[in-house]
């Protein structure tokens, strides 16, 4: 047994967690989540969602494989050269990465907002707020004045200078359906989802098979690196990425992946 087959229970910040641990980032991704349930960012459901989420990412190696990075670049040129873009914001979005989506949003000129399907204004608050610390300032969400069309429940509410007017829409960790009506809608999608069979990766027009907290900073490296890039160059990086090859190498890795 190596000297960090576990962490100890009561770890309460995340550099307490050792970085040699072989199973790192998903100890960190724990962490977050049930930090992100004690100041109310996460809903409960969440940590569910992200325990699905570990055993994905187990099977893919807890790497970003190659077709997540071809992915990554091909989301960076798509968010550069779109009009109005758009970084949706859930619970467990807040508490993984609040500080890299706010890098990303700087780093290709996109707008923050916070939508969620257990929708209270103590959460929506919490969250604003944790965005702010971690350097955000206009957060879009808070009121929430208009709705995507056939689309139930709160989760429905957005921006009508949001996510409403967007041409393209980062959607991480998002529910099936909420990434079918945007897309009904029209919206250029760009989906984070460590599952590449779920519907939300099915009906993007950039499915990144990756955990989040690689996801995100990869697709901030690669807009930096493009940063200046002519819109020709950016619609080459986009023809040259099949979204279809995409899934079908995630899934290859996952089912070929040993526990």
């Amino acid at each position: 047994m190596t000297d960090h087959e576990t962490v100890p229970a009561e770890v309460e910040d995340e550099e307490e967690i050792p970085e040699d641990h072989p199973r790192y980032q998903d100890l960190l991704t724990r962490h977050r989540i049930e930090a992100g349930v004690e100041k109310g960012i996460t809903h409960l459901q969440g940590m569910h969602a992200e325990g699905r989420g570990s055993a994905f990412d187990y099977l893919l190696g807890e790497e970003t494989i190659p077709s997540a990075e071809a992915a990554e670049r091909a989301a960076a040129a798509r968010l550069l050269l779109a009009d109005h873009p758009v970084l949706s914001i859930n619970g467990n979005v807040a508490a993984l990465v609040p500080g890299e989506m706010v890098d990303l949003a700087a780093a290709v000129d996109a707008d923050l907002e916070v939508n969620l399907f257990n929708r209270t204004p103590e959460r929506i608050d919490a969250i604003a707020e944790h965005l702010r610390d971690h350097g955000g300032t206009e957060i879009k969400g808070i009121d929430a004045d208009a709705r995507i069309p056939n689309l139930d429940h709160k989760r429905a509410k957005v921006d009508s200078d949001g996510i409403f007017e967007a041409d393209v829409v980062v959607v991480p960790l998002e529910d099936g359906d909420r990434a079918e009506a945007l897309e009904a809608m029209g919206k250029t999608e760009i989906v984070i989802d460590l599952n590449p069979l779920s519907r939300s990766p099915q009906v993007a027009e950039i499915p990144i098979v990756d955990n989040i907290i690689r996801a995100v900073p990869n697709v901030t490296e690669h807009a930096r690196e493009l940063e200046g890039a002519s819109d020709s160059k950016l619609r080459a990086i986009l023809e040259e990425f099949d979204r279809d090859a995409a899934l079908e190498a995630a899934e290859e890795r996952i089912r070929s992946g040993s526990l």
